[in-house]
C-alpha cells in the first residue's frame, strides 16, 4: 500500500506574517517546516501541492513532486498514488509545529473509517487523510468551521468520518502565539520570527 502526504500551499498562508515580516518569506518558512514534518515520516511519500505559490521547488528534496493545482479543492484529486485503497493525507502548509505523530494518527484512523480528520483550533482542519480516489460524497474544505459535521452528514454510513486530536494553524498574526519554543521543529520559521519578537 502507498502512503502519500502532501503540504497544501495557498497564498492567503502568507496573511499570518507579523508586522515586519515579509509575507512571502514567511510564508515559505512555514511551508518548508511543514514540508519537513511530511518528508520525515517514514513508508510515506511527500508531495508539495501549490495553489498558485510560485517557488516551492526551492523547498523541496530531490524526488518531491511539487504539483501545480488551481484551488484547494483540487488537492485529493491531484496525489500520486498507485491502486484504489492507498491512502492519502493533505496537510495545510500553515502548521508547522505539527507533532508528527497527529499525521500517524490520521493514517491510523483509516483502518476503520474512509475519511480521518485532525481539526483546527477555531474551526476548519488542520489535517485531512482519506482512502484514495476520495470517496464522491467527501469534499473536504480546509476552511469550513464545521467540516466534521458536514462530512458526516454527507457520508452514506455514521462511522465513515473520523476525527485525531486537534492542532493549530496560523491564520492570522495573533496566532503566532500558539507556536510553542519549547516543542522541536518549525526552525525556518523559528529563524524567521527570531529578529521579530
Amino acid at each position: 500500500m502507498t502512503r502519500v502526504a502532501a503540504v497544501l500551499v495557498t497564498p492567503g498562508m502568507a496573511d499570518a506574517a507579523p508586522p515586519g515580516v515579509d509575507p512571502a518569506e514567511f510564508l515559505m518558512a512555514v511551508a518548508e517546516d511543514t514540508y519537513e514534518i511530511v518528508a520525515g515520516l517514514e513508508f510515506v511519500e511527500p508531495v508539495i501541492l501549490s495553489a498558485g505559490v510560485p517557488g516551492l521547488d526551492e523547498i523541496a528534496w530531490p524526488g518531491t513532486p511539487v504539483i501545480s493545482i488551481d484551488s484547494p479543492a483540487e488537492a485529493f484529486a491531484a496525489l500520486p498514488y498507485a491502486e484504489e485503497g492507498d491512502e492519502g493525507v493533505v496537510v495545510g502548509a500553515d502548521a508547522p509545529d505539527l507533532p508528527p505523530l497527529l499525521i500517524g494518527k490520521l493514517f491510523r484512523a483509516l483502518g476503520r473509517a474512509e475519511v480521518a480528520i485532525c481539526p483546527a483550533e477555531g474551526g476548519g482542519a488542520v489535517a485531512v487523510a482519506a482512502r484514495l480516489p476520495l470517496p464522491g460524497w467527501a469534499d473536504p474544505d480546509f476552511d469550513d468551521p464545521d467540516l466534521v459535521v458536514r462530512l458526516r452528514r454527507q457520508a452514506p454510513g455514521r462511522r465513515m468520518v473520523a476525527t485525531g486530536p486537534g492542532w493549530h494553524r496560523l491564520r492570522k498574526p495573533v496566532d503566532i502565539a500558539w507556536l510553542d519554543p519549547g516543542l522541536e521543529g518549525w526552525d525556518n520559521t523559528r529563524a524567521l520570527l527570531g529578529g521579530h519578537d
